[in-house]
């Protein structure tokens, strides 16, 4: 059963999202985020420039694209279909509007929720389709602009 960690009340989502990754990198944790295909390329594209100190390798893979086996060991996967992802892979980052596909294989899954109206309604539908699958959903409110 995933355990479930309900991040909201986010002002920036991608920038939110860049500094949980980078804090889950620096643990060595390897993970999926998903979402649609255009939230995982904003998030690339953020990902190369959000911290001119340091780069936090990571691959886009969307479209059930096949990509080279030399890549499967990048710590940070962005997928569009998280249960594609190569290797052991125990946490899934949701940046989409849903609950992702395969979300059950993962251990521990972060739900990220902007402070906007349309985006916090769509979480709350995804916190109660999480708790009726009986798994573990624990809320962490976030600040503007606090880091994870």
């Amino acid at each position: 059963m995933p355990q479930v960690e309900f991040h909201h009340g986010i002002g920036d989502k991608q920038a939110y999202a860049c500094r949980l990754l980078r804090k889950a990198s620096r643990a060595g944790v390897q993970l999926v985020v998903t979402g649609d295909v255009a939230a995982l390329q904003a998030l690339d594209r953020l990902l190369w420039v959000f911290d001119d100190q340091e780069f936090l390798p990571h691959v886009l893979s969307t479209g059930g694209a096949s990509l080279p086996e030399r890549l499967h060991a990048t710590p940070v996967w962005l997928s569009d279909d998280p249960a594609s992802a190569p290797g052991p892979r125990s946490v899934l980052v949701n940046l989409g509007r849903e609950v992702p596909p395969g979300a059950e294989r993962f251990d521990r899954l972060f739900d990220l929720v902007s402070s906007q109206p349309d985006d916090r309604q769509e979480g709350r539908a995804r916190w109660k389709a999480y708790a009726a699958r009986g798994w573990d959903v624990r809320p962490h409110d976030v600040n503007e602009g606090a880091t994870p």
